[in-house]
């Protein structure tokens, strides 16, 4: 997994501006305060399919990408699926290092 990636997850997490688990993320797409969605590829498909539903409305971005127990290691959490990130410029650096370094998830 890309360390970077999952450094700057604990920044923004320690930061408070890292939220996880379906039903928050979901609230805060909802409000409009949420740029960015990372849902782990190992995440069921019917979650994916929620979270792409709930992007598309609005505007936040959404990254499948990779898997639950890394990602859940790194802020301290065991086994979630849906990680938001609520502030832009986080947003911003994450995305881009996950499209930089995207294959060595999968």
């Amino acid at each position: 997994m890309n360390n970077k990636v999952l450094r700057y997850f604990g920044l923004a997490k320690k930061a408070g501006m890292l939220f996880v688990g379906y039903n928050t993320c979901e609230l805060y797409i909802t409000k409009g305060k949420m740029p960015l969605v990372i849902v782990a590829s190992d995440a069921a498909k019917n979650t994916i399919d929620k979270f792409e539903s709930l992007t598309y409305k609005r505007s936040t971005n959404l990254i499948v990408w990779g898997n639950k127990e890394e990602m859940s290691h790194a802020v301290g959490v065991v086994n979630s699926t849906v990680f938001g990130i609520t502030d832009q410029k986080f947003a911003e650096v994450i995305q881009s290092e996950i499209e930089k370094h995207g294959d060595e998830m999968l």
